[in-house]
């Protein structure tokens, strides 16, 4: 299986994105001669962990019958970039975010069993950072 993207220069350092049909706009900010209209690329990189693995997580959350007392969940991801060029990130941080219906108390065993399998076994990202040595840490905060 593969996928590609396509990148599309929109001029001075802005490109866009095509993503399955989905455009994203990218630019530099204007302190390094973009115009700021639209996100760095980098970032993206938190992003898609946030996204790859909060999916995992739903999903085994909803197969536990866990996900239906929740009334938000999200994910936050922190990065440690490096002080010198290339820059890269060395260390990432994962907040997952429950907050629970009203009266309702939150298994957290499976909360943290979900989060792990996601971790370890199904999110192609996290591994992907992992495997290119970027140590990657985690927590679960229940609202």
């Amino acid at each position: 299986m593969s996928e590609t993207v396509k990148t599309n220069w929109k001029g001075n350092m802005a490109f866009e994105w095509d993503v399955k049909g989905h455009k994203v706009m990218i630019d530099a900010t204007e302190a390094v001669g973009g115009e700021n209209r639209g996100p760095q690329p980098k970032p993206f990189m938190l992003a898609s962990l946030g996204g790859c693995t909060g999916m995992d997580v739903i999903s085994i959350l909803k197969k536990m019958k866990v996900s239906e007392n929740l009334t938000d969940f999200s994910v936050e991801v922190g990065g440690k970039l490096t002080t010198e060029h290339p820059k890269h990130y060395i260390a990432m941080h994962v907040k997952y975010i429950f907050t629970a219906k009203e009266g309702i108390e939150l298994p957290l065993e499976k909360l943290k069993k979900a989060v792990s399998l996601s971790e370890e076994r199904y999110c192609g990202v996290s591994e992907v950072y992992r495997k290119a040595g970027i140590k990657m840490t985690s927590e679960i905060i229940v609202k």
